[in-house]
């Protein structure tokens, strides 16, 4: 198990990684009836014996009432999982906000080269008088001095732009004329010249252009849409001056017409369907380490996140990178709404991250109490915005950007993983108490650190006793074996205490890899948390997405490339769950010790369906064969699905060299009141017996 200091220092070399030059500079400068079994062919518990193990499914005693809505997801934007992945825009430094203080080479013009067509000529500066909008305060002034066939910008995009054939790209750019080549006594002549846009092959080919009109002596967005004539994987985007003199550019963006749902300004269509397919009951957003911050000025702000984008602040990441609030706090709710999910947005407690001592600053600091007032006033307004009516102050900006009917907001998260201080505690009772005088229908989850124990997780828990918080968020990564050996963690909690939010939790495996072995230890935890889930209300594995070549932090949930997804093999448990949850659980009886350490299992019944679903998980090097027994049931169906995934031995993962090494494979097995069934070594069963 890893001690608290070895995790913390885990963590904070984490955040160096991403942070590694801000750190420098800043010290410088200051589903359907089935079973599914994951199997493999070794593991690390000792052979169990291979005698039948008999469960008895109590389905004559009370079935006890837990959450339905237990599993979820948690978005954080780390490793670079909004910017270059779930957002869908394509282009890099869009703003020309880059700086040095997220990486010692970036600055406002990173990502950006000036190219030449046909003997052009022509260089570029950054400009910051006047810009399109205070909170986006850089923009390029393109300057032209030979037009040829051309000059102007290339952008790579996030490690190349994929392009496809056929598919169609919005290009919209904010521009304005500074001046022509021709004048006379100060008189600017003729008409502005068009922009064009293109995309390019990596070995130069026209894969398609379109011809963006309008410029005008003021700021003005300028649009178009480009039909791709070729694929290319990692194509580039060029914008091109057609006239001499110098045009002022801003907020060049790219993005696919077909983002998930057709969403303008939307996420990536197939990331964000592989999250759509695990059925989540909700979505935490926006962290995680990333709502705090590494500084009272990177804290992560809800109201700079929402409007049209140009309007928008944009600011460093605390994992070392940027983040252009293009995915902000309407997109996050959109994205809830369309999947189905209950969105869980977390706010900063008005405190910065305890670990930004690492950054050159000073550690935990709070916001000064004279500016409380105006921060707790930011927090009511996030629950406005998100649930107030279209005429309303807030909710008149959320109908204004499109959705005038109230989003629904049920629970906010504040705080995350932060120390429990004196500074914190004043600062977030504050918050909480103003919450709940304003709107006592929303569900406050407070924090109790980064750990399953220790000096603020006990405290955390003791703070969260006095103000008697409904809920309090718990995290752990652990190895697998703490999770096998913590099955009964929830057994004794106090039912007349907060509830539990599992918020962050992970079995990290040898060198932190998404194995077989890790996801079984997940799937046997998971088993327990059904059976406590009238105490533990919400649970999400973290994190989320990884990308590759650009991964802050091992292990994950997905990885993606600009053109890949790795579903891991931890995903497929996760899925598993939530698309068998259930609102009751359902008592089971077997013998422990016939059992062995190796073994989990849980009963729940979904009570829209009628369906009796099963769990189980042997973790053994062995297969068991199991006897169910259905007592207090009539007339059970007589068949279900067996679906099986199997792979070779416990460190088995599934990554970009072969994505599907251990996938789902279906059959039918003979069910009824009483009937057997084989859990191969290494595996989780899923059972789901429909009602007759």
């Amino acid at each position: 198990m890893l001690s608290e200091n070895r995790f913390m220092r885990r963590k904070v070399s984490a955040f160096k990684r991403g942070l590694r030059s801000l750190c420098r500079i800043r010290r410088a400068a200051c589903i359907s009836t089935c079973v599914v079994i994951l199997s493999g062919a070794a593991g690390a518990f000792a052979a169990e014996p291979a005698s039948p193990l008999t469960l008895t499914v109590r389905l004559d005693r009370p079935v006890k009432a837990i959450s339905p809505d237990l599993f979820g997801i948690f978005f954080e934007d780390l490793s670079y999982a909004a910017d270059g992945g779930l957002y869908a825009e394509l282009i890099q430094n869009r703003s020309f906000e880059y700086h040095a203080t997220e990486q010692l080479t970036w600055n406002p013009l990173s990502f950006w080269e000036v190219v030449t067509r046909g003997g052009g000529r022509g260089s570029v500066a950054v400009g910051a008088s006047e810009p399109v909008h205070p909170n986006n305060p850089h923009y390029v002034v393109l300057d032209v001095a030979e037009v040829g066939e051309g000059v102007g910008l290339m952008n790579p995009g996030f490690d190349g732009i994929p392009v496809r054939e056929g598919e169609r790209y919005d290009v919209a750019v904010f521009a304005r004329q500074l001046y022509l080549g021709r004048r006379w006594g100060g008189v600017y002549e003729g008409t502005p010249p068009p922009l064009k846009a293109r995309l390019e092959s990596r070995d130069g080919r026209n894969l398609g252009e379109v011809t963006l009109t309008g410029l005008d002596w003021r700021w003005k967005r300028l649009t178009g849409t480009i039909t791709a004539t070729g694929s290319d994987d990692a194509a580039r985007f060029v914008l091109l001056a057609t006239e001499r003199g110098g045009t002022a550019l801003d907020v060049i963006s790219l993005f696919p017409q077909k983002t998930f749902r057709n969403r303008p300004n939307g996420l990536r269509a197939d990331l964000a369907q592989v999250l759509a397919d695990l059925k989540p009951k909700f979505v935490r957003f926006p962290g995680g380490c990333l709502v705090h911050g590494f500084g009272l000025g990177n804290m992560y702000r809800w109201k700079d996140t929402i409007g049209p984008i140009e309007q928008r602040r944009e600011q460093p990441n605390i994992w070392g990178y940027h983040q252009t609030a293009g995915l902000g706090y309407f997109e996050y709710f959109q994205f809830c709404e369309d999947i189905g999910a209950m969105p869980l947005p977390v706010v900063p407690a008005a405190v910065c991250c305890q670990n930004a001592n690492f950054t050159g600053g000073h550690g935990q600091r709070g916001l000064p109490l004279e500016q409380m007032p105006e921060y707790i006033q930011e927090v009511l307004d996030l629950i406005e915005w998100a649930n107030g009516p279209a005429d309303s102050e807030w909710g008149a900006k959320r109908a204004a950007a499109g959705h005038p009917e109230p989003f629904g907001l049920k629970y906010i998260g504040v705080g995350n993983e932060d120390q429990i201080t004196p500074v914190f505690k004043e600062r977030f009772k504050m918050i909480y108490e103003a919450v709940k005088a304003k709107h006592p229908e929303i569900v406050v989850i407070g924090t109790v650190g980064p750990f399953p124990d220790g000096e603020d997780f006990e405290a955390g828990w003791k703070f969260a006793d006095e103000l008697k918080l409904p809920m309090v968020d718990e995290h752990y990564y652990r190895p697998p074996q703490w999770f096998w050996d913590n099955l009964k963690r929830y057994d004794s909690y106090d039912r007349s205490r907060s509830k539990v939010y599992v918020g962050e939790y992970a079995a990290h495996d040898d060198r932190r890899r998404s194995t077989l072995r890790s996801a079984l230890a997940e799937a046997a935890y998971l088993t327990s948390l059904e059976r406590n889930g009238d105490v533990v209300a919400f649970a999400s594995y973290a994190p989320l997405l990884a990308k590759r070549e650009h991964t802050h932090w091992n292990p994950d949930l997905i990885y993606f490339s600009n053109t890949e997804i790795v579903r891991t093999i931890n995903y497929h448990v996760q899925q598993l769950f939530s698309l068998n949850s259930g609102d009751g659980y359902v008592a089971m009886e077997f013998d422990e010790a016939a059992a062995g350490k190796a073994f989990a299992a849980s009963a729940v019944r979904d009570s829209g369906t009628g369906d009796l679903i099963l769990k189980l998980v042997n973790g053994a090097n062995t297969a068991r064969t199991l006897d169910i027994r259905l007592a207090g049931v009539g007339n059970p169906a007589a068949t279900a699905t067996r679906t099986v995934l199997t792979g070779p031995n416990p460190a088995v993962v599934n990554d970009f060299g072969n994505p599907r090494a251990v996938v789902p494979q279906s059959d039918e097995i003979a069910a009824g009141a009483s009937f057997r069934c084989d859990a191969p070594a290494h595996s989780l069963t899923v059972i789901r017996i429909g009602a007759r």
